[in-house]
């Protein structure tokens, strides 16, 4: 969602600002910004336009200090008023405490959360004579801080931060301390990056990719005082604290598009290689593979739980399928942003899997810690960020290996997932006595050839594209699947509908005469996941349904299903049945045919609008 990037150096730092909100693009924003520090004092500049548009407007501009912004609107409209940073010129003359308006500002603050007490804040704000300007959260956080100053911006920020309730990420500047940033976190990431007589803040290490290789995660509770040559972190309690640094090479390359047209586009054809990093050269079903406490704690295992959002949750619903056929455990998938909003029956020897490409998803984060307080301690993590919070706050963890997702809707983070989940049914399967050394063998095998699998349906794209040329020209899609393949359908259903526009829903393709079948007309397209495998007639009986009440069917189909086209039956030949781990192979034609519809309709396939990549508010 929102993005932060912040610098204190001894040279120029407003072009790393604005290359480093670039780089932030990928996470969705309605408006960007920045405020530096110069002789004058702090100046701001904001944007309702793309960064480019920013970058156009601050060309002539240098500084050594400054902070900068890409919002993902929460509170008030996508304007340039309720862009950050925020400013606050202190209160107005003959307000409470009798000090004077400052002409220019005073303080600069941008801000990642949502802050849940801002409006009795502001209320006090006000009747301290401070004027708002917007209608954010966040301008309350600037005057706070405004409020609380006296000679040493550290200490503002420590006890405003005492007063927040919510979740933020903040980097602050003071007009009357140049040289000097002040960063807090409490919810929300924010990453201190090291460099030789410069330091930077950012709400992702991509931000300053080129910028520094060397990363300190700061912690929850954590405030973090930055000058040119040095870099000092607090812990909740006011105490220096000492925090792990990371050395990230690779950081980089993830933002070089190479001679793909979109990013999503490249992540897709990324898959095989990310598949491959993530099982790294699998020998062995080992419960170990989840961390030192797996093996003791998986044989005691006899209910799984499951909490995710969006394309993980659909992740977590293959899940299901595979841990309760392949190790015979009971398990329950909940939608995590729902999940701590009701009354559960919490089971403290279940295990709890955690779902995120981020690891800082707030609502799973939320559901994580709800099912902890519960009392529900095995937990696992299923995550493509090893720094993340939620890695960190859970007992055990399978850490998936697709590198930095830079589009919006994610298509490499979900198949690594699939495979983490796989491999987590198999070694619960092992752990209870139910995965036999022949069967392993087969498994490894299967796994090991997964890479080339998926490399085959890539070859189809051609063909990909011929269908998304009709589906551009349609507003309204419908998608079927049955059973293990029933996510894989929803999965698709979110493709389209997030990056084309296209309305697009998925059923159980036994629950067509059920409702949805009223939909079906020869305007209505359905698309349809066809594997060979033991729910094939019923779902070819499904399918006839489709085609006797005038529907245009569009079926991704194992070889030998003996599925024929027609005129109202289309059909894309997989190059192999793949048993158990067919939803891989099946989700990559229909991330093909979403992007493929998308660019046909003209979208901003990277950048959809309303959405964003890291969903860390609630």
């Amino acid at each position: 969602m929102c993005g932060i990037v912040g610098a204190v150096a001894q040279r120029d730092i407003v072009r790393l600002l604005v290359e480093g909100l670039r780089r932030l693009e990928y996470r969705g924003y309605d408006s960007c910004g920045l405020a530096v520090q110069t002789a004058e004092g702090i100046e701001r500049v904001r944007s309702v336009a793309r960064v480019a548009e920013l970058d156009a407007q601050t060309a002539t501009r240098t500084a050594q200090a400054g902070i900068a912004h890409t919002r993902w609107a929460t509170h008030g409209a996508p304007t340039t008023d309720n862009a950050h940073p925020h400013v606050s010129c202190g209160p107005r003359m003959g307000a409470a405490g009798g000090r004077t308006a400052s002409p220019t500002s005073r303080v600069a603050l941008v801000h990642n959360g949502i802050i849940e007490n801002y409006e009795a804040l502001r209320s006090e704000l006000q009747a301290a004579g401070y004027e708002f300007a917007s209608e954010t959260d966040t301008e309350v956080v600037a005057h706070l801080i405004d409020s609380l100053y006296a000679g040493d911006l550290l200490d503002a920020v420590r006890k405003a931060a005492k007063r927040l309730h919510g979740a933020y990420a903040i980097a602050v500047l003071h007009a009357r301390e140049p040289g000097r940033m002040v960063g807090a976190r409490a919810g929300s990431p924010l990453v201190l990056g090291l460099g030789q007589h410069e330091h930077f803040l950012a709400s992702d290490a991509l931000a300053l990719a080129g910028a520094t290789d060397r990363f300190v995660y700061l912690q929850d509770g954590d405030l973090v005082d930055l000058r040119a040559d040095r870099a000092t972190v607090f812990d909740a309690d006011g105490n220096p604290a000492q925090r792990i640094e990371h050395k990230l090479g690779a950081v980089a390359s993830a933002v070089e598009l190479g001679p793909y047209r979109h990013y999503m586009q490249k992540e897709i054809f990324e898959q095989p290689q990310a598949i491959a990093d993530t099982l790294n050269e699998i020998h062995a079903i080992l419960p170990a593979r989840f961390g030192d406490l797996a093996e003791a704690i998986m044989p005691r295992i006899d209910r799984v739980l499951i909490l995710a959002c969006g394309t993980s949750y659909y992740a977590g619903c293959v899940a299901r399928y595979w841990i309760e056929a392949i190790a015979g455990i009971s398990t329950t998938v909940e939608i995590a942003s729902e999940y701590r909003y009701r009354r559960s029956v919490p089971d403290p020897d279940a295990l709890v899997v955690v779902i995120s490409q981020s690891g800082e998803t707030a609502d799973t984060l939320a559901a994580l810690r709800h099912a902890q307080a519960l009392g529900m301690k095995h937990t696992l993590a299923v995550c493509n960020v090893a720094t993340s919070a939620m890695v960190r706050e859970t007992a055990m963890v399978f850490a998936t290996r697709a590198g930095t997702e830079i589009g919006v809707a994610s298509t490499k983070a979900f198949t690594t997932q699939l495979v983490g989940l796989y491999l987590l049914a198999n070694a619960l399967a092992q752990a209870k006595g139910r995965l036999s050394p022949d069967d392993e063998m087969d498994v490894v095998r299967n796994l090991r050839h997964l890479p080339a699998a998926v490399q085959s349906v890539l070859a189809l794209e051609p063909q990909v594209i011929a269908w998304a040329e009709r589906f551009a020209r349609k507003e309204n899609a419908l998608f079927l699947g049955r059973g293990l393949h029933y996510p894989i359908a929803l999965e698709g259903a979110l493709k389209l509908k997030e990056i084309s526009y296209i309305h697009a829903e998925a059923y159980p393709a036994g629950e067509l005469k059920h409702g949805p079948l009223a939909l079906v007309t020869e305007s209505m397209p359905v698309v349809t996941v066809a594997p060979n495998d033991a729910l094939l007639e019923k779902l070819k009986s499904n399918m006839m349904e489709v085609r006797a009440r005038g529907g245009e069917l569009y079926v991704f189909a194992d070889a030998d299903t003996r599925i024929q086209p027609a005129a109202d039956m289309h059909v894309i030949r997989m190059p192999e049945h793949y048993g158990d781990l067919s939803p891989i192979l099946h989700v990559v034609p229909l991330q093909l045919l979403a992007y493929h519809t998308a660019v046909a309709r003209g979208s901003d396939v990277d950048k959809p609008r309303n959405l964003a990549k890291s969903v860390t508010v609630e």
